[in-house]
């Protein structure tokens, strides 16, 4: 029994270290993602003096886990979960030889990147709907791999060499405000909006209770640029 005891907790050990190991690396991917938009808002603020209406392209951090990105209309919020996946058994990924050397490799931290209309946090339009446009996965040597919409999940797909550097994170914070800016809000179907009951009327007198998002009455799923 002994012994049995011994290998388990080795087992525990094992498997805790790894996981403690690949929370700090995504954690300190987050916070470098932080210093890149920050340096990025500067940046702005640097090149564009003056325009004919305020544009606002503003950092704003909302605690360890979290920061927001808002620009012209929209915002990006940024989310990093503070557990540690692994990828399912038919994910493409699994399938490769990278993972099948190591399983460990499989083990990812997650940043989740959502995008909402600047409106509905401005208005506390709690009904509206926001948008997951990029999953980040970061693993314990560092590597990534992002499942994401056109700009955002096309281009970062090679997970065996692919390191979360500088220049990676630089290169997904403007593909993840590229894409954002090339979707835009669309008039929902008239069919999905003839019918509208006393409270919802009288509420959005108040604070624009009638649900908004970018794609509401369509699929997002239909997007043309589904990753």
């Amino acid at each position: 029994m002994p012994t049995k005891n011994k290998e388990l907790f080795e087992a525990i050990v094992a498997k805790a270290g790894l996981k403690q190991e690949i929370y700090a690396n995504t954690l300190n991917a987050f916070n470098e993602f932080k210093k890149e938009t920050v340096s990025l808002a500067a940046d702005y603020h640097t090149k564009i003096r003056q325009t004919r209406w305020p544009i606002p392209f503003e950092y704003k951090d909302l605690g360890t886990f979290e920061f927001e990105l808002k620009f012209g209309s929209d915002v990006l919020v940024f989310f990093m979960h503070s557990n540690i996946f692994e990828f399912s058994r038919d994910h493409e990924v699994m399938k490769s030889s990278y993972i099948k050397e190591d399983k460990r490799r499989s083990y990812c931290g997650i940043i989740h990147v959502f995008n909402f209309l600047a409106d509905s946090f401005k208005y506390n339009r709690t009904n509206d709907i926001g948008y997951l446009i990029a999953r980040i996965f970061i693993n314990r040597e560092s590597h990534y791999f992002i499942e994401g919409k056109r700009e955002v999940g096309l281009l970062y797909n090679n997970f065996p060499t692919a390191n979360l550097d500088q220049a990676a994170i630089h290169s997904i914070l403007q593909s993840s405000i590229q894409y954002t800016l090339n979707f835009d809000l669309l008039t929902p179907p008239y069919e999905n909006m003839k019918e509208v009951t006393v409270q919802e009327m009288q509420t959005t007198l108040e604070n624009y209770q009638i649900r908004t998002g970018k794609r509401l009455g369509f699929r997002f799923q239909a997007d043309s640029g589904e990753g």
